[in-house]
């Protein structure tokens, strides 16, 4: 079973996506990382039409047919408000960003503020306790391996900060959560003032197409990236309440899109999103802003993935799956995809900071997004083409062998 680690991943209600454009060019950028992630189809058995060549080469994007139909939807969309009398809604709309943005310069002060952190061990969860440390924050950092001194627990420990708390815990484990709880209002200065934030970070990543994954997968990565986060935020939102403060839970991009090859992950992290949304809405009479980080591909920069670690996933999946569909895919199209994943692997964003910032913010902000998305443009564009495209529109796009 996997053990909990850092994950790497809409509306914001109208604030601006947190973009970033690479050094070498945004276009080739995205061409390269839409290759990375594209699945190659088997031999002519998937159907459909799997670009140029036959079945064993990689679909791009139709990125010149993508950017007419987008530009036809925004200007059909404009006029159809104007046309059934939305002027007024739509100068709304164009009106929201800058009032928010001006609002959202205004930070909340920190000092007697404490944050709970889970997954600390290392990738965002690590750097994050650090940041928020450096911002004046008291900081309970969770980590899985701190009874066992393990390095990320150990490095925390060692900057002997009164406002750095090293704790045990894993977020699969009722007990260890329930004496977290004790352990922070033992600590807390004022318990009845509660706990100003919680970070909901710890998870896992996996890949593997339906017919290799195998249910305990399924429920493996549930159990950490879904059910983890249900339970530490059920103990710790009583807190929270009295706090009126924040939860801020750590999603992905593919928590609100599909993608081939990575249904386990995307089962857990769109059910964390469908939790938060709904919390979200309950908490708003309580004075409580439940907060999704929906990061892009952060793989390289957190380590939740490695390339030795998919190797090993690789040869269970292989050897876990039926005859009749080893025989079907054939070991050549589950090399290429094992590849695929590889080339994925090294080709994320090294620099953790946009996901740490938003986080931040999500925290100090005066007026925080419901959704922050640090990703670059390529990515941005994608999730906005998967999640308000017809479905159809949406996979003949981006998706091997999809027809419309």
């Amino acid at each position: 079973m996997p053990t909990p680690g850092d994950v790497g991943g809409g509306e914001s209600r109208g604030a601006a996506p947190r973009l970033t454009w690479s050094r070498r060019g945004a276009a080739g950028r995205c061409r390269r990382l839409n290759e990375a992630v594209a699945v190659p189809v088997p031999r002519g058995r998937a159907g459909g039409r799997a670009g140029p060549g036959g079945g064993d080469r990689l679909w791009p994007p139709r990125a010149a047919a993508m950017r007419g139909t987008a530009g036809l939807l925004v200007l059909g969309a404009a006029a159809g408000l104007l046309a059934g009398g939305g002027g007024r809604w739509l100068g709304r709309l164009l009106l929201l960003p800058p009032l928010r943005a001006v609002r959202a310069r205004r930070a909340l002060p920190v000092e007697g503020k404490a944050v709970l952190v889970t997954g600390c061990d290392k990738g965002f969860g690590h750097a994050l306790a650090k940041q928020l440390h450096a911002k004046g924050f008291t900081v309970f950092a969770g980590c899985l391996l701190a009874d066992k001194n393990g390095d990320g627990a150990r490095e925390l420990k060692n900057m002997k900060s009164d406002r750095m708390k090293v704790l045990q815990m894993n977020v699969c484990s009722d007990e260890e959560v329930a004496q977290a709880v004790d352990f922070v209002k033992r600590t807390l200065k004022d318990p009845e003032e509660g706990l100003w934030g919680l970070v909901n970070n710890a998870g896992v990543s996996t890949f593997g197409e339906v017919e290799f994954a195998s249910l305990d997968n399924y429920k493996e990565v549930a159990e950490i990236n879904l059910w983890g986060t249900v339970r530490v935020t059920k103990a710790f939102l009583p807190l929270i309440r009295r706090a009126k403060g924040r939860v801020v839970n750590i999603t992905s991009m593919l928590g609100r899109m599909a993608s081939p090859s990575r249904s386990c992950y995307c089962v857990s992290k769109y059910g964390v999103a469908a939790f938060s949304d709904c919390l979200r809405q309950e908490m708003y009479r309580w004075g409580v802003r439940v907060i999704l980080i929906e990061p892009s591909n952060f793989v390289a920069a957190t380590g939740i993935l490695t390339e030795d670690g998919i190797d090993r996933q690789a040869e269970a999946l292989w050897s876990g799956a039926g005859d009749t569909v080893r025989e079907d895919y054939g070991r050549e199209y589950f090399a290429r995809h094992v590849a695929t994943m590889k080339s994925f692997v090294s080709s994320g964003l090294k620099d953790m900071s946009l996901v740490l910032n938003d986080i931040s913010d999500a925290l100090t902000s005066t007026c925080p997004n419901n959704r922050y998305n640090p990703m670059e443009t390529c990515w941005w564009v994608r999730l906005q083409v998967m999640t308000h495209l017809p479905t159809a529109l949406a996979d003949w796009l981006y998706v091997p062998g999809a027809t419309l």
